[in-house]
């Protein structure tokens, strides 16, 4: 699997004992996007915060409790939300969590979001702003459902239908965002440009337009996503930075503060604590 495929959601990561977790028979239907089903079954409740990675991670809440979003020196209560490729400080709880989590890859969130990145403003935003009344009606459907995989396959179907009449991301552009996973964010910008044909110019308008990031930042992002992970999994900075193929430890602990706000032996410890 694709990195940009594989990688961990925000309840997914974390979702352990006490969590009842549903996944698709047979998959989906649309590349570059993976589904599940979370239930909380003892109320152990959901305290995370929202690390940036190379995919937009939609939720869409099926309980009785909203979820509480906080950061830009504010908190929201969101039934539903996505998380952009680069949410920021956002630190997202919940009580008594029932919901469907959605990861899509730039591709499939530039079709099925239905709005341009740029268009999003802020980085943890409400799917209804998004989905407008078809989100209500998507929640409400879900609600009546009576198994995981009858809801799972209304999800499928609603985003077969929005596919159907989705705008394309520009194969240049989806070229490169796959060189870019497939290197794991280890790649030279000089490259890209050449590898796609266009001109840098070109590259970077469009690019950053359909993605949401420039070429570089996304690169940089992949790359950050991996020793994120790494550190999660335990990994000292010292080999995650020759593993990454950042310059040296300095220059990971500069890249882990630019995306997460914290040291890379910060980052470590969330792996063992709800915050």
């Amino acid at each position: 699997m694709r990195s940009d495929e594989a990688g961990p959601g925000l309840l997914e990561r974390d979702a352990g004992a006490g969590w009842e977790v549903a996944l698709p028979d047979g998959g989906t239907s649309l590349g570059g996007v993976q589904m599940a089903g979370f239930r909380d079954r003892v109320a152990v409740g959901f305290d995370k915060r929202a690390l940036p990675q190379p995919a937009v991670v939609v939720v869409i809440g099926l309980g009785d409790d909203a979820f509480t979003v906080e950061g830009g020196g504010g908190g929201r209560s969101l039934r539903s939300f996505a998380a952009t490729l680069s949410p920021g400080p956002a630190r997202i709880r919940g009580r008594r969590v029932e919901c469907i989590e959605m990861r899509l890859s730039p591709p499939a969130a530039y079709a099925l979001l239905g709005a341009f990145p740029s268009e999003l403003g802020r980085s943890v935003i409400s799917l209804e702003d998004v989905w407008g009344r078809h989100e209500q009606l998507l929640r409400e459907q879900l609600t009546e459902g009576t198994t995981w995989q009858e809801r799972l396959a209304l999800v499928d179907s609603f985003l077969l239908r929005r596919a159907s009449l989705a705008p394309v991301m520009a194969p240049e552009v989806t070229a490169v965002w796959d060189h870019i996973v497939a290197c794991r964010g280890q790649v030279r910008i000089s490259e890209l440009a050449a590898s796609c044909g266009w001109s840098r110019k070109r590259l970077w308008s469009r690019f950053s337009a359909q993605v949401g990031l420039s070429p570089k930042r996304a690169a940089m992002l992949v790359r950050f996503d991996q020793a994120a992970r790494a550190l999660r999994a335990g990994q000292s900075a010292t080999d995650v930075a020759l593993a990454c193929g950042y310059a040296d430890q300095p220059h990971l602990h500069r890249d882990v503060r630019d995306f997460a706000g914290c040291t890379p032996g910060a980052l470590a410890g969330w792996a063992s604590s709800s915050g």
